[in-house]
């Protein structure tokens, strides 16, 4: 069964608190997404860890419920 892009958001927002959220259905199947996460947990992390925070935080969905997930990730300027 397909996660809704509000199940994902949630899970994003208990891994991700202070984070700026905003997901994107790319294929409009509710499988495939884009997250753009912007959180202070990413400040001086290269991006593959951050993204590898990501998909920890995913980890028992991504493959199953969530098939397919493109992560744009970052720091809060300034």
């Amino acid at each position: 069964m397909p996660m809704t892009a509000v199940d994902l958001e949630s899970r994003l927002r208990t891994a991700f608190p202070d984070a700026e959220i905003e997901i994107t259905d790319l294929a409009g199947d509710g499988d495939h997404y884009k997250a753009r996460i912007v959180s202070t947990a990413f400040a001086g992390l290269p991006r593959v860890r951050q993204h590898q925070l990501v998909n920890k935080a995913l980890a028992d969905v991504l493959g199953g419920a969530l098939h397919a997930l493109a992560l744009e990730t970052a720091a809060p300027a300034g």
